[in-house]
């Protein structure tokens, strides 16, 4: 209890430090995260749609799980040298495989009645997938993105072994900052990640269709225009 009071003293103590290295974790987290949707979501979800690429997005997935960061880290450093693109690089691959998996499931396993009526209606392959197939899949996506930037922000405190700074300066440095100051800045680790689940959860929560949202809480909904309302169906 007490090694927890001495860290709760050194985050006061110490505003500062830990604002400027909670600046650079989020930046190196923001750069990953980014790089990672950039290229994961869009891949995913084309080949969701065209249902094909399942032992692709299987495989890179495993791939990208089964290989330590610190390791890729390590080999960056003969390639990339020390410093913020080798630690970015590691985390990308870190969270790359978590976005293109979900976006390619969530696209893929959209409800194919629901799929096949848009088509009846006269609609474009483009439109079928703005229309419907997407709305459908997100929640799923935002789950991939949720969950691969609380991994990513865990993991960016390995940036002290590799010359980029984060809050990880401070848990590498048990010498200089002493016990408390390891805990204090993994407290605050934790509360970043803490706050970036809430954070996702709550816009995996809005990009949710309300019907969705309905039918997880097993709620039924009357039919639009529907005189009776004993006929019902969960939407």
């Amino acid at each position: 209890m007490n090694d927890f009071t001495d860290a709760l003293q050194f985050i006061a103590d110490n505003t500062a430090l830990l604002w400027s290295l909670t600046l650079d974790h989020l930046a190196l987290t923001g750069a990953a995260v980014g790089i990672s949707l950039v290229i994961a979501i869009p891949l995913g979800v084309t080949l969701g749609h065209l249902h094909r690429g399942s032992f692709v997005a299987i495989n890179v997935s495993n791939v990208g799980r089964a290989l330590p960061s610190l390791a890729l880290i390590s080999i960056g450093v003969a390639v990339l040298g020390i410093g913020f693109v080798n630690v970015m690089v590691a985390l990308v691959v870190l969270a790359f495989p978590l976005m293109l998996t979900n976006a390619y499931v969530a696209v893929e396993g959209v409800d194919q009645d629901a799929v096949e009526a848009a088509r009846g209606m006269g609609m474009k392959p483009h439109e079928v997938l703005w229309k419907v197939e997407l709305p459908l899949a997100l929640p799923l996506i935002f789950a991939g993105i949720r969950t691969a930037v609380v991994y990513v922000i865990a993991t960016a405190t390995l940036a002290a072994v590799a010359g980029a700074h984060s809050l990880g300066d401070i848990i590498v440095d048990q010498a200089t900052y002493r016990l408390p100051g390891v805990l204090g800045a993994a407290i605050c680790v934790a509360v970043l990640a803490l706050l970036a689940e809430l954070l996702f959860a709550g816009l995996q929560r809005a990009v949710t269709p309300r019907a969705l949202r309905l039918e997880e809480r097993g709620a039924p909904t009357v039919l639009l225009g529907n005189p009776d309302p004993e006929r019902t169906v969960s939407t």
